[in-house]
């Protein structure tokens, strides 16, 4: 149920003391024996908040100290890229591992300002493709989480997020650090200036058709929810002729613009309708709004007809569209998705004679396929999605909010339709489905049992009355960190957050809204008695 205040303008009351955050960043000192204040690296990186312990000095300057040995191990020793969203905490702990960089002679370049993801992603490829020594980078941010986080993140050579055999043993590495076994070092902060917003607003010209999108003349909104897109968004519009308007340039450390997220919460979480409620309140003024999360490597897509898309909808939208208008893509690409997003991506996929790769939640399973050309096309039910350029080229090989947000305006150009209007056409051919998300707070080591389901915990033999057809503990081969279960008209998958407090279930219908609330019902009691067990 959402909270009473959901979608309505933030507060006064509901914003973070700012001068309390900052203060505890230096003035909370984490305790290596409180594993609750350890580091630890969920599917994007190492998040926390300062109030509690989780996200303080100690842990940026451990964290970049055991990036640095990592590196230095594997023989990275090119340039280190640099930056840091809009989040209270991002400035102090970009400066702290600035600081140890510096202590460990590690060239760095970095943008005044702020930084999306996507564009340090992109600008990684770019110096790796030149050859020479390689460069990687680290990116501070918490992505969508409230104001009161902080979040640091490691992309190497690749440019994607790390994989768990890189980010396991920085965490130990980290954690060692922090209980006093070894020497962190640190120096006056170097960093050589680069600009990352002129690489990547410059080259999107290869995965965009701009010309298509000017020559039209559609409205466009681009909302950057007060995060690291913000001036981005303008210089995009003016660069390539477009008709378009930055809906709020409004930096704010504390969000305060923001309206309420479906708990109560602000979070700049681009798939919530909640979140997003200013810009689908004002829908009409566009024909396509745009919004992305505060390092922007989300998206979320409102058009005037049906307001702010479903991630699942858009993302199959997107699919059917990039492999019908992108012919040099190779023809043996396949598409790339989690296992917990919509069956009706399956559905498009097998339409168009494509192979579906279907992965666990984190991007971080993309990243080489992606790389390598394997894929064409990769998404997450959470909004965030990455594709090849014209010429069939990686373009970021993390989530990139920036480019699935123009492709929706370049989709609305092309075709003279809305997203949201080829959604409906695209289940109308296919066949349509429910879906739907349910979160609930879950501590340490709820989620420690969560993160260990396994088939033997369901004793179950029906979902919702149809026959379990599958319990599947495994994606790809690899381990999904949680339980998928499936019949033939439902599925459901629960596992806990890598990113909050929180685990959730997601469950999907081929049936009924009400077929629907059967399967989280069930879903519920099963994982329930998981965690009493």
């Amino acid at each position: 149920m959402a909270h009473e205040r959901a979608g309505q303008p933030a507060q006064e009351t509901d914003l973070i003391d700012l001068k309390a955050v900052l203060d505890a960043y230096t003035g909370i000192v984490p305790s290596s024996a409180n594993p609750d204040q350890a580091v630890v690296f969920g599917t994007s990186g190492h998040r926390g908040s300062s109030l509690n312990g989780t996200f303080n000095e100690a842990h940026i300057a451990a964290i970049t100290q055991a990036v640095v040995d990592y590196r230095t191990a594997a023989g990275i020793t090119g340039p280190m890229y640099v930056g840091k969203d809009s989040h209270a905490l991002s400035e102090p702990a970009y400066r702290t591992a600035l600081e140890v960089l510096a202590g460990n002679g590690v060239t760095v370049l970095a943008e005044d300002g702020l930084t999306p993801t996507p564009a340090l992603s992109h600008a990684i490829l770019v110096h790796n493709a030149r050859g020479g020594a390689q460069a990687d980078g680290l990116i501070i941010t918490p992505s969508h989480n409230p104001p009161a986080d902080g979040g640091i993140k490691y992309n190497p050579p690749h440019g994607g997020p790390a994989e768990s055999e890189i980010t396991g043993p920085i965490a130990a590495r980290a954690n060692e650090l922090l209980a006093g076994g070894g020497q962190i070092k640190r120096g006056t902060p170097d960093a050589q200036r680069f600009d990352f917003r002129e690489l990547y607003i410059a080259d999107l010209a290869q995965v965009i058709d701009f010309k298509a999108i000017a020559d039209s003349g559609i409205s466009i909104g681009a909302d950057p929810l007060g995060g690291a897109s913000a001036h981005y968004w303008g210089e995009i519009g003016r660069r390539y002729g477009l008709n378009l308007s930055v809906v709020n340039e409004t930096v704010d450390p504390r969000f305060g613009f923001m309206t309420l997220d479906k708990d109560g919460k602000i979070r700049m979480d681009c798939s919530s309708a909640h979140a997003m409620a200013s810009l689908v309140a004002n829908r009409e003024k566009y024909d396509i709004s745009t919004g992305n999360d505060a390092d922007a490597d989300r998206h979320g897509i409102v058009t005037p007809d049906a307001g702010l898309m479903n991630p699942n909808h858009f993302l199959a939208v997107a699919i059917d569209y990039l492999l019908t208008h992108r012919p040099q893509w190779p023809a043996d690409a396949k598409v790339g998705k989690t296992l917990v997003s919509s069956v009706l991506i399956d559905r498009v996929v097998a339409a168009h004679g494509r192979e579906l790769l279907e992965v666990p939640v984190g991007f971080k399973y993309f990243v080489e396929p992606l790389a390598s050309g394997q894929v064409g096309f990769c998404g997450e039910e959470s909004a965030g999605a990455s594709f090849l350029d014209f010429a069939g080229r990686a373009f970021s090989t993390d989530k990139d909010g920036l480019m699935l947000a123009l492709l929706a305006s370049e989709i609305r150009a092309v075709t003279g339709k809305s997203p949201s209007q080829i959604h409906a056409e695209l289940v109308a051919r296919h066949g349509g489905s429910f879906y739907d998300r349910f979160d609930a707070p879950a501590g340490r080591e709820q989620k420690a049992v969560l993160g260990k389901l396994n088939p033997g915990m369901v004793s179950a033999t029906e979902l919702a009355g149809d026959p379990i057809t599958a319990k599947a503990t495994q994606a790809s081969g690899f381990a999904i960190g949680g339980l998928k279960v499936s019949s033939e008209h439902a599925w459901f998958a629960a596992r806990p957050s890598g990113t909050e407090d929180i685990y959730k279930i997601y469950a999907e219908s081929t049936k009924s809204p009400e077929h629907l609330q059967q399967v989280l019902a069930e879903a519920r009691v099963i994982v329930d008695a998981a965690l009493n067990a």
